[in-house]
């Protein structure tokens, strides 16, 4: 499978003045660690999909915070000293390594024991810049070399697990890969149960739960996708290559930086061709960036245009309220685009 991935690093402005944000549905940290007043494991996440896991997994026993206030894209978020500090007295810590640096600093700094990066969790993968579908390439090669399986996820990871540090091109995005989301789902119920023993009978619960969800999530991806009148898609932010693998397709980003940036005329070149070989339909963009590469794109590849959400924040602008939701909009979106039968 040739992907193409792209991660932006367009500075936040304000992320830096960002504290650690309270979700309400949890009830919000106690801001003292150590489980505060109502007796809850107190849990900071990294980002929305690391805070989710969290408040699946831990439901009434946890109270999470996240780092990543809901509409600022992660990637290039920094903290001050004082949240570095706030870190230290969070009972549990739940992030993935190499997504955004600042935040994989601070966490090495604060020297929580019960510290999980999800990175760990999983077998990480390099997707690169080629150029992406080769004909029969979907079916022969491609995602078999890298379908881990529902069942031997375990395994493949003892395998596969080569020091995620060190790994510069690994892509982080494996949360779009409902099957790896699950093997983490399962790595963080176990270390849960760890960090508070007491309540291990209910984090079990809800990681079955949570895995059971993800599972039949893959099952309507894996049936939804199965027969398209094509197998590739475009996006401004090359945030799919594992969704991209696990269901057979190919996807292709548009710029070299970052995915607000104007492609060059050859790279609009390139995709053009993509686009008549492969019978693209669309361009997709995201809900955290501006469209104005897509619809550039697409206006002069004479495409739609829609978005495909690469779920690093869920915000009033989400097409869903959650991970499951806006996964689902997403297939919807890419069942259109690649003319699903």
């Amino acid at each position: 499978m040739n992907v193409r991935r792209l991660i932006p690093t367009t500075a936040v402005a304000g992320a830096v003045t960002l504290g650690l944000v309270t979700l309400s549905a949890c009830g919000g940290p106690s801001g003292s660690g150590s489980g505060g007043a109502d007796g809850k494991l107190s849990v900071v996440a990294s980002f929305y999909p690391m805070q989710y896991l969290a408040e699946q997994i831990g439901g009434d026993h946890v109270s999470v915070s996240t780092l990543t206030k809901p509409g600022v894209e992660p990637h290039d978020l920094e903290l001050k000293p004082r949240q570095i500090g706030a870190l230290g007295d969070a009972d549990y810590i739940l992030y993935l390594k190499g997504i955004q640096p600042a935040v994989d600093d601070a966490i090495a700094q604060a020297g929580v024991k019960n510290t999980v990066d999800a990175a760990t969790l999983t077998a990480m993968e390099e997707h690169g810049t080629s150029t992406g579908h080769e004909e029969g390439g979907h079916e022969e090669g491609g995602h078999e070399a890298h379908d881990h399986g529902h069942e031997e996820g375990a395994a493949e990871h003892e395998q596969h697990d080569h020091a995620h540090e060190g790994e510069a091109g690994a892509d982080p995005h494996i949360w779009l890969d409902p099957v790896k989301y699950a093997e983490v789902a399962k790595g963080v119920g176990a270390s849960l149960e760890k960090a508070d023993p007491d309540n291990a009978a209910a984090y079990r619960k809800n990681t079955d739960a949570l895995v059971k969800k993800l599972t039949a999530l893959d099952t309507r991806f894996e049936t939804g996708l199965k027969n398209t009148t094509t197998r590739t898609f475009i996006t401004t932010h090359s945030a799919f290559g594992y969704l991209a693998e696990r269901y057979h397709l190919d996807q292709e980003g548009i710029s070299g930086v970052d995915p607000e940036s104007e492609p060059s005329p050859a790279r609009v070149k390139q995709l053009q061709a993509t686009a008549k070989k492969d019978k693209v339909s669309t361009v997709f963009f995201e809900t955290l960036a501006s469209d104005r590469t897509a619809k550039t794109l697409a206006k002069d590849t004479g495409l739609r245009t829609d978005v495909l959400d690469p779920l690093e924040g869920i915000t009033d602008k989400s097409r869903g309220a959650d991970y499951i939701e806006v996964m689902e909009a997403n297939l919807a979106a890419l069942k259109k685009a690649l003319g699903a039968r």
